[in-house]
């Protein structure tokens, strides 16, 4: 027990303490609600200026329902700012600007994903909540289908790179004008089509990032449409006879591609770790051979095989890589469940064709060739370098789920290797690295250590903000102070909830190497090493 004068002194001490954080706190929410962000920029009108508290949740009652953001909880003291900017005479974009009141200086813009027009609110809280003076825009248009885009162009090239590119201008001025002082360092984190405009943001504006954190990148975007659009093709509509029921896909198939490929890795733990070493053979499946109920007609296991093989045209050159096995227990949903896949079936009616009645079941590779040489809004994102971006020191951070439901993570493999052509990998090292993350989705969950801190996911805050299991610290470091990582080591929370406590963790390689097992428990991130 501290004697009366010390107590007397440390009640003060605290007391005074409280005080001058309140005072900071007035004063910073004083700076926000009288700032006038809309007179910075030409163009700009201002809809929402607020000072939130720390623990507040904010209320989205006119977002886009198809966004499903209805809410937020905001994580930090911050100045909420939301502008609608012009882009063109007749396009514009809804941008949200999140800075905290305790910012550290870095700057650093989000994305978004599928061809929406949804803003991560959770990844601006996430941001902001890390100290970055953190923006998002709506991507030029409002919810989760492309009708937006018809016979609109101006609304494609915000879509295709010019929204991202005016939030990050408009992001760093405004941050300058409220805070009195320049950023620091500039970054973006996205995963999807968020990792394609982080890609074509260091392709198109080299300047505009310091560091990017790109995650599953739906980079050669035209190609992925087609890839996307074909599935229809080979599975049929959920009424045809030779349909794969999805309860089939997510139970026997599953179960039968993991026999054959779960313990390459040399453990068996329901997760391939390499998936480029699993050659998936579908006719142990075909009836008659497979003498259980659980089987395949020789027309279901030509689907599987040519849902597992790589696209091309009929000349035999490549459109788009195969789908990874191990995927198939989630990508049933929606690539092999039996409809059109939305974002395919809505690019083409209304960007590639500009027709809504266009018919989907029709598609064929001529649709693919004609979607690549039209090449809407200069969407492509398929850079063969990178150069001004690496020579200013900038630096590149990929990773990708080895069990992607939405883009096969083979295609990242692909990518990195069109990047680096006949260069060395020491040399990429220098400013690119690629890791795969085993077990994980698309972009985020599944069966492995796939929390590593790439968004504003609920589990991410299990894993705090440093650099051995956090991309954006890892980046952050590797900018700042020269330090690149070796590996990224996921978590993987029991049941996926964080009170649950750690269920286990794993080093994810930096590419090329393979992570394989060498013995003791597969839990222990220790019993694992990068080959």
């Amino acid at each position: 027990m501290l004697p009366p004068f010390l107590a007397n002194m440390f009640a003060s001490f605290l007391l005074l303490a409280l005080s001058q954080t309140a005072a900071a706190s007035t004063a910073f929410e004083k700076k926000c609600l009288t700032f006038r962000p809309e007179k910075y920029m030409d163009g700009a009108t201002r809809n929402v200026l607020q000072y939130v508290a720390k623990g507040t949740t904010l209320t989205f009652p006119d977002n886009d329902a198809t966004c499903g953001r209805t809410s937020q909880a905001v994580s930090a003291d911050l100045c909420r700012i939301a502008l609608e900017i012009e882009t063109s005479e007749g396009s514009k974009i809804t941008f949200e600007a999140w800075f905290p009141e305790d910012w550290s200086g870095r700057f650093l813009a989000t994305g978004n994903g599928g061809i929406d027009g949804c803003i991560k609110y959770e990844d601006l809280s996430y941001g902001s909540s890390r100290g970055f003076a953190t923006v998002g825009a709506n991507n030029g248009h409002n919810g989760t289908t492309g009708t937006a885009f018809y016979n609109d162009p101006e609304t494609v090239i915000d879509f295709a790179w010019r929204s991202l590119h005016v939030s990050v201008e408009t992001g760093k001025k405004l941050s300058r004008k409220l805070y009195k002082e320049s950023y620091t360092k500039s970054y973006y984190l996205g995963c999807s089509l968020g990792g394609r405009q982080g890609i074509k943001s260091a392709e198109k504006f080299p300047n505009d990032f310091d560091g990017i954190v790109a995650g599953a990148p739906g980079v050669d975007f035209n190609n992925l449409v087609s890839w996307r659009a074909r599935f229809y093709t080979i599975t049929g509509p959920s009424t045809s006879p030779d349909f794969i029921p999805v309860s089939a896909w997510k139970t026997w198939i599953h179960e039968e591609v993991l026999r054959q490929c779960d313990t390459i890795d040399r453990v068996k733990d329901g997760i391939i770790e390499d998936p480029s070493l699993c050659h998936f053979n579908p006719s142990t499946l075909l009836c008659g051979r497979n003498t259980t109920s659980d089987c395949l007609s020789p027309t279901q296991v030509k689907q599987v095989a040519t849902i597992f093989s790589d696209y091309k045209y009929p000349s035999g050159s490549l459109i788009f890589p195969a789908m990874q096995p191990g995927s198939e227990i989630n990508a049933v949903d929606r690539l092999y469940a039996g409809a059109p896949f939305p974002y395919s079936k809505d690019w083409f009616k209304y960007v590639v064709y500009s027709n809504p009645s266009w018919n989907e079941s029709n598609f064929s590779t001529a649709d693919a060739r004609a979607a690549e040489a039209l090449n809407p809004g200069d969407i492509r994102t398929y850079p063969s370098k990178l150069r001004k971006f690496e020579r200013r020191g900038a630096k590149l951070l990929m990773y990708h789920g080895q069990q992607d439901n939405q883009i096969t993570s083979f295609n990242s493999n692909r990518f990195y290797e069109h990047m680096r052509g006949s260069r060395g990998y020491a040399e990429m090292d220098e400013w690119v690295r690629f890791f795969r993350v085993s077990g994980m989705f698309h972009c985020s969950s599944g069966p492995g250590a796939w929390v590593l801190g790439q968004g504003g996911n609920a589990a991410q805050a299990g894993v705090g903000f440093n650099a051995q299991h956090n991309v954006l610290k890892a980046m952050a470091d590797w900018v700042e102070k020269g330090v690149a990582p070796a590996y990224i080591e996921g978590t993987k929370f029991v049941n996926d909830t964080v009170t649950l406590g750690v269920d286990f963790t794993r080093r994810h390689c930096k590419y090329p190497a393979r992570n394989t097992f060498i013995g003791g428990d597969y839990k222990d991130a220790a019993s694992w090493e990068c080959q």
